[in-house]
């Protein structure tokens, strides 16, 4: 009798956003579902990572209320009309570039989140709660934004 395994499969992604305003909450539920589809896989692991230090990934509820609470939260944590030292271009000299601007707030902003998640994959899907979603969380926008998704897992329904 012959037995079959699944096939196991690796695969990377990069994925590239344009973002729209200074705070934003972008859900990548569907384009992780979309990848995860693509890839034919059935069981495994989905990693997403941010690639800015202005960024973070987060898994939470796409409720238009609770989003703008977080806009406040964050806001309160570290004001954006703040003052930090990462502004000062009198005495900072390191990593700084011609398009360098004033975002030390959200830095520290960043500092509160995570910068990846790692999600189970069963039946061919993301396993979420019941209002769970996957986000990018822009703190420095607009901007074009990069997310590295990695997929490990075993293809075959």
């Amino acid at each position: 009798m012959e037995t079959l395994t699944p096939a196991s499969t690796c695969r990377h992604t990069r994925i590239r956003f344009t973002t729209r305003h200074p705070t934003e909450f972008i859900d990548l539920t569907d384009r992780l579902e979309t990848l995860i589809a693509a890839a034919g896989v059935s069981s495994g692991i989905l990693n997403v990572q941010t690639l800015h230090t202005t960024t973070a990934i987060l898994v939470n509820e796409h409720e238009p209320l609770l989003l703008a609470d977080f806009q406040r939260l964050l806001e309160h944590a570290a004001p954006s009309d703040g003052r930090y030292q990462h502004d000062d271009e009198t005495v900072r000299t390191v990593n700084v570039t011609a398009e360098e601007r004033p975002n030390g707030y959200a830095h520290c902003r960043a500092l509160l989140l995570p910068s990846s998640v790692s999600l189970n994959v069963s039946n061919g899907r993301v396993v979420l709660g019941k209002w769970q979603r996957v986000f990018l969380v822009e703190l420095d926008g607009p901007r074009e934004r990069d997310i590295s998704a990695m997929l490990i897992g075993e293809a075959g329904r």
